[in-house]
């Protein structure tokens, strides 16, 4: 991948808009109530700040309908929150492609939640033309949302005076293509999460690449079910059982492996007072649900991943936000971070995994994208990445 990035360009004086995802959950009132997002696009703003440039931040927030803005849609606690950190008044502006505004240099804005624009999820050239009159240098360092083609994630990249990616961004796509352009061997990568159907593409893609992959979640118990063992009345889709086959007889042609819990964690309901128990795969009951994976499985993976030099690691083993099915999670989680291989997280609820395990620090890199990351693993090429790469050209 070829672009440039922030630290090419001179940025003294210059009107830079910057495109972050800071998408953020709000609390009950309103305020912001995990700020990762905010705090992981700061060097980009604080680059830009430092060189006396004339910075607008803008992102999205929830759904807004294009043309109308819900007050819970403004990015005004937001833009709060980045004043605190940042320790200079950030003003959000509203309304900034019809009135005008003024930035002095050194200072920041923070213009209103960009997809109450009509066209900004369309993509449209003449809302992107209207942006680009703004600025005279776009930077992308949103890569959670590079994998989708809107106004000012692609076109305006594209029409904009100059244009580069983040240090976000760049670190981003440095670290995914360390782990899957050219991965020291041998690699692993698990990937949990509720539905094979929601993730078959990604675990094509990565039984073609990988020597070990883990599966986990729900998916675990549509894999189970397709080795031929009892799932009782778990979370798993027996339509995919046959694309659950395929990709075993992938890993198989490859001499990879895949590897599924041998025991593990039921309960007859997903709840803080359900009693869990521990039993072998093949003693799972009609009426058990399949929650975690058990101490014995644990164990196991713990060694298997000693081996490893590369890991990649999207999504949890079991229900890891209520205590007693979080074990199998946990201990995963402890056993990349004391790992010596190059490691690599991403997906929302792997990084509430991660940060729940206060394990972050030990973990080389931990994506804060969700889409991009998954179709990333996918091997697609994404959108707003691909614009950069031609305006490189």
């Amino acid at each position: 991948m070829a672009f440039k990035t922030l630290d090419q360009i001179n940025l003294r004086g210059q009107r830079v808009f910057i495109r972050c995802d800071l998408n953020v959950p709000l609390d009950a009132a309103g305020r912001v109530a995990d700020d990762t997002r905010i705090r992981a696009s700061l060097p980009g703003i604080q680059q830009a700040l430092q060189q006396g440039a004339r910075v607008m931040v803008t992102s999205h927030l929830g759904r807004p309908p294009e043309g109308t803005l819900d007050p819970r849609d403004s990015l005004r606690p937001v833009a709060e929150r980045l004043a605190q950190l940042l320790r200079t008044p950030v003003p959000l502006v509203n309304d900034w492609l019809d009135q005008p505004f003024d930035v002095a240099p050194g200072a920041v804005v923070m213009l209103e939640n960009c997809r109450a624009n009509p066209g900004e999820k369309a993509n449209s050239p003449e809302l992107a033309r209207r942006m680009a009159e703004l600025c005279d240098v776009y930077v992308n360092d949103a890569f959670g949302t590079a994998h989708r083609a809107e106004a000012t994630t692609e076109a305006l990249a594209r029409l904009a005076g100059e244009a580069c990616a983040g240090p976000l961004m760049a670190s981003e796509l440095q670290a995914l293509g360390r782990a899957l352009a050219a991965p020291e061997r041998p690699m692993a990568a698990i990937v949990g999460g509720s539905k094979v159907s929601t993730k078959l593409a990604i675990l094509n893609a990565l039984a073609q690449r990988v020597e070990l992959l883990i599966v986990g979640g729900g998916m675990a118990n549509t894999f189970l079910l397709a080795a031929g063992q009892p799932v009782g009345k778990s979370l798993c889709e027996p339509s995919m059982v046959d694309a659950a086959r395929e990709v075993m007889a992938t890993l198989k042609t490859r001499g990879a492996r895949l590897f599924l819990p041998s025991d593990v964690v039921v309960a007859d309901a997903v709840s803080e007072t359900a009693l869990p128990a521990i039993k072998p795969v093949a003693e799972v009951g009609g009426s058990d649900l399949i929650l975690d994976f058990g101490p014995q499985s644990m164990r196991r993976l713990v060694d298997e991943l000693e081996a490893c030099k590369t890991i990649v690691w999207n999504g949890p083993l079991g229900v890891f936000e209520i205590e007693k099915f979080s074990h199998g999670t946990r201990m995963l989680a402890t056993a990349i971070a004391n790992s010596k291989a190059f490691s690599i997280a991403g997906g929302g609820d792997t990084v509430a995994a991660v940060n729940q395990f206060d394990v972050a620090d030990r973990i080389d890199y931990v994506s804060t994208a969700g889409g991009a990351f998954l179709e990333f693993l996918e091997g697609k090429t994404l959108p707003a990445v691909r614009a950069l790469e031609d305006r490189a050209r």
